[in-house]
């Protein structure tokens, strides 16, 4: 009551009362439960090309070489002796020709003889025997031979641009009558003769190396290799069996090998 009466009283003048003031309990903070903790993203870098630019080392420089040429083609050498040449016309081997003969054909006649006569190729006779012109066409051409006065066993040295016989008579390739030829320029060496006659087409046109028909080739006198070894054409003994018409024109080319003989040489057929 006291307290009540002295508290109006103090109101009444204006005085402010005095009240204890008790000590202010701060409410209890709420406990800080802390966010979960967010996992800071991982920055990778990309080891792309296009995003992260890592100089790489250079590499070695290997040294390239040059291509290395292909040695030169060595040209076979027939042998120079006779003996050695005969002895490698025996076991050649240059073409495939080797492989269905049954004989080389590497000649016959006089190792000096002034007239070297060349045909084609061995037949199926020749084959056998291993000797050229030994059937029906090698007696007309000895007839025609004996006819000017000559003989392979006297004068006269014949061949074939190829030793060996072709398959079913066929020509000769040119690769066989190249293979062939070492051996053919090596006995006009050793022999030197002072004319070569070239017996039919075949021969004619690969002796001098040409397409030209026979037509065109009789009658004009040509040379052959290094040493300008003079040639005349005529027909094939074999081709005269065929076509006795052409005869006439053959012994013509005999008249004329027989004018170049007697002029000991001469440019004129």
């Amino acid at each position: 009551m006291q307290t009540d009466s002295r508290a109006r009283a103090l109101d009444a003048l204006g005085i402010r009362r005095w009240t204890r003031r008790g000590l202010a309990v701060a409410p209890a903070p709420a406990e800080q439960v802390a966010p979960p903790a967010v996992a800071s993203p991982i920055v990778t870098q990309s080891v792309a090309a296009s995003k992260l630019q890592i100089p790489l080392p250079p590499k070695p420089q290997i040294p390239v070489s040059e291509p290395m040429a292909a040695p030169p083609e060595i040209p076979y050498e027939a042998p120079r002796d006779w003996a050695g040449l005969r002895a490698a016309v025996a076991g050649c081997r240059r073409c495939r020709l080797c492989e269905t003969r049954h004989n080389t054909v590497f000649g016959v006649g006089p190792e000096h003889a002034p007239l070297m006569v060349v045909g084609e190729g061995p037949g199926a006779d020749e084959d056998a025997k291993g000797e050229p012109f030994v059937g029906r066409a090698g007696r007309l051409l000895d007839e025609m031979l004996r006819a000017i006065g000559c003989s392979r066993t006297e004068n006269v040295f014949v061949a074939n641009v190829v030793k060996c016989r072709p398959p079913m008579n066929r020509d000769p390739r040119p690769e066989e009558v190249a293979a062939c030829r070492p051996y053919l320029d090596r006995q006009i060496e050793l022999i030197q003769p002072r004319l070569i006659v070239g017996l039919g087409r075949v021969a004619a046109q690969r002796l001098l190396g040409t397409d030209a028909p026979m037509f065109k080739l009789r009658g004009t006198l040509h040379h052959y290799g290094a040493r300008h070894t003079p040639v005349m054409l005529t027909y094939h003994p074999a081709y005269l069996l065929r076509t006795p018409r052409e005869k006439a024109k053959a012994w013509d080319d005999l008249k004329a090998i027989a004018r170049f003989l007697r002029q000991d040489g001469g440019d004129s057929p």
